[in-house]
């Protein structure tokens, strides 16, 4: 340590080089765990295990239709895959709109969907305050629904919307409970601005139809998700009787599947990046050796009054092996100091969560102390080869 006070700019400028290396590996992982993080998050605001089923276009005398533009998606597709697939946990049927909803002066543009009590169970989403509408309300045509936040706050603002008559378009509709409120999508647009009403009073009395927009389908483990999904392409095929060269009039998405990909894209730009601030790791050692030569060549009649009073060759080789990981140990917790206080600061001001790694962290300091080691051995080698004599007439 009083080798390395001697020349206090020059050793801070030989730690700043792992420093730096250090801090970037540390930043980098933890923005690219924060956001792995926040995906897994999007996937369990998703749904459980989701697979969605869309009323797809057809391709009708060369021209496309459109996603939801066929009519033959019914309730009773959504019934057979839950009898019929085993794979298969629950089932929501979906249809849904823009309506206009109004309670005394205040008035909001959003969706309504007609669904049944498993789109909770579907979605993964809970009640916040009040309850679902029943099986028996949906099969009764009932007048009720339950808000998402965002329509709750703007048609009450802060007065309970509980039991509160309100008009979705033209239809008087009493509120039975509250969604708690799950934030934006992973494509961005606000999953709270919607409301829920029994599929039968959504299709029937505020759409007129008898058609399904969507089925939303909850898998029993994530595993059986292929599967379930080709047995019910084959299955909604063969009830809408279509033929062998026939398109499908729906389409089966997994939500899941793009947000993997994100997550897989998110890890390789995360490894990329750390493999780029590795690079200043490895600067920072070439720095290490370049300084420690100097200091061989500084201090040759030290290391020759040291080998004449009986020091041998591997007491000097420790020295200044010693000297070296110190430095790159120095470096590396100020590094990790840094590299902490940087996420911390891009992810207040970015916006973008952080997630510190404790394993990141003890594979630096070692990776650190390794470098001092690589790069400190051929100076503390040259150091304990060099003759004694020759050392002490060394000007």
């Amino acid at each position: 340590m009083k080798a390395l006070s001697r020349n206090k700019t020059r050793t801070f400028l030989t730690m700043l080089g792992i420093t730096i290396g250090i801090a970037a590996v540390i930043c980098t992982v933890a923005l690219g765990d924060g956001s792995s993080h926040l995906i897994e998050a999007q996937l369990d605001n998703l749904g459980d295990n989701m697979i969605w089923v869309a009323a797809g276009g057809r391709n009708l005398s060369g021209v496309r239709t459109g996603s939801g533009a066929t009519k033959s998606l019914k309730e009773e597709d959504a019934k057979a895959i839950l009898a019929a697939i085993p794979q298969v946990k629950a089932v929501s049927p979906n249809s849904s709109g823009h309506a206009q909803v109004v309670y005394q002066n205040r008035n909001w543009n959003t969706l309504f969907r007609g669904n049944t009590p498993d789109f909770l169970v579907v979605r993964h989403w809970g009640i916040a305050s009040g309850r679902m509408f029943t099986m028996k309300e949906v099969e009764g045509l009932a007048n009720v629904c339950v808000l998402g936040q965002t329509v709750a706050e703007n048609l009450f603002d802060d007065e309970s919307p509980l039991d509160k008559v309100i008009r979705v378009n033209s239809i008087p509709c009493k509120v039975v409970g509250v969604l708690e409120p799950k934030g934006l999508s992973p494509w961005g647009s606000d999953q709270d601005d919607f409301l829920l009403m029994p599929l039968s009073t959504g299709q029937h009395k505020v759409k007129g139809v008898d058609w399904l927009d969507d089925i939303f389908i909850s898998a029993r483990t994530t595993e059986e998700i292929d599967s379930a999904t080709s047995q019910i392409t084959a299955l909604l095929r063969q009830r809408h009787k279509l033929g062998r060269g026939e398109d499908d009039d729906f389409s089966v998405r997994h939500p899941e599947d793009i947000l993997n990909a994100r997550k897989e894209a998110s890890k390789t730009f995360g490894l990329m990046l750390a493999t780029t601030a590795s690079v200043a790791l490895l600067i920072g050692g070439i720095g290490i050796m370049n300084i420690m030569l100097v200091s061989v060549t500084e201090r040759t009649r030290e290391i020759g009054v040291r080998m004449s009073v009986g020091a041998t060759e591997s007491d000097v080789r420790g020295q200044f092996l010693t000297e070296a990981l110190v430095l790159s140990l120095l470096g590396g917790g100020c590094g990790i100091f840094f590299g902490i206080f940087a996420s911390t600061g891009l992810s207040v001001m970015l916006d973008w969560p952080s997630f510190i790694s404790i394993p990141a962290i003890i594979i630096s300091l070692l990776f650190s102390g390794m470098i001092g080691i690589f790069f400190g051995y051929y100076p503390a080698k040259k150091a304990a080869s060099l003759n004694p004599i020759d050392a002490l007439r060394y000007e």
